[in-house]
């Protein structure tokens, strides 16, 4: 076994025996943070186990113009995606009850509806997405920082995008097998082949940024961004109908088709780009 698929195997050892830790921690802070930084634990036991340098990690920033294209490609995505979910009206715009709750959090009982939901885009867009950065940090640790560039050594573009996407989906797929993660409107089945499109499409975007900077950064970035936006803003204010879970989030088709759509394109450009296996 060569050096690349020793730490991978190793790697992958590591999240499957951390991963009860995770999720009893989970439900006993009621966060997913601690459930995400076993996986950064597990990058961190397979570079000492196998003498890996922690640095090759990919702890440099890269070029920013990466980083704004990993921060707008999951806001762009997302946004179309509900504005065909409200367009077609599989959902509304917007709902007025949440809008109230947040109101009512803000202590801004005088604003208007627009003004709340123009201040909760902003907070959204830095406050919010910047609180996320520990528990996806400590994702992408592993998934892009240690795995991506490990699979490269042995495996094409499109093996290393598509096999890291899965293999962060299975990750996933106990949590919705219990019921902690995912909605109660639709089939198992169909949220958990939804759900792996939409990871492994946004998996091949990482996997382009992480060869083309060499970094992690805008792995995280994009992945802080996609779940910022989706999570805070546009699922919550979206007024649910019979139709809508079928529809929004990650567990239904509108976003991961849009995400499929820029996951191609940033295929095509990989294939192009690093289509060889690395020797």
């Amino acid at each position: 076994m060569n050096s690349s698929w020793r730490i991978t195997s190793t790697f992958i050892l590591f999240v499957v025996c951390l991963y009860p830790l995770g999720v009893w921690l989970l439900l006993r802070f009621q966060s997913a943070s601690p459930l995400m930084l076993t996986v950064g634990l597990a990058a961190v036991g397979a570079c000492l186990v196998c003498g890996r340098q922690l640095s090759s990690l990919g702890w440099g920033w890269g070029d920013w113009k990466y980083q704004y294209q990993s921060y707008l490609i999951p806001l762009a995505y997302a946004a179309i995606a509900y504005v065909g979910i409200w367009g077609f009206s599989l959902g509304s715009w917007y709902d007025s009850g949440a809008v109230e709750q947040i109101r009512s959090g803000y202590m801004l009982d005088s604003w208007s509806d627009e003004s709340i939901i123009a201040l909760r885009f902003v907070l959204t867009a830095t406050v919010s997405f910047v609180l996320l950065l520990p528990g996806v940090l400590g994702e992408e640790v592993g998934w892009r920082g240690l795995l991506v560039p490990a699979l490269s050594k042995n495996l094409s573009f499109s093996q290393v995008a598509i096999l890291s996407g899965i293999l962060w989906s299975m990750f996933h797929w106990p949590l919705m097998l219990l019921g902690f993660y995912g909605n109660s409107g639709t089939p198992l089945l169909f949220q958990l082949v939804i759900f792996t499109v939409c990871l492994t499409s946004m998996s091949v975007v990482m996997a382009y940024f992480r060869y083309k900077t060499n970094s992690l950064w805008p792995a995280v970035t994009f992945h802080m961004s996609h779940n910022v936006f989706l999570q805070k803003f546009f699922t919550p204010l979206t007024e649910a109908n019979e139709s809508t879970e079928w529809f929004a989030d990650e567990f239904g088709v509108a976003v991961p088709i849009v995400a499929t759509v820029f996951g191609l394109y940033y295929w095509r450009k990989g294939v192009r780009e690093f289509g060889r296996v690395e020797t």
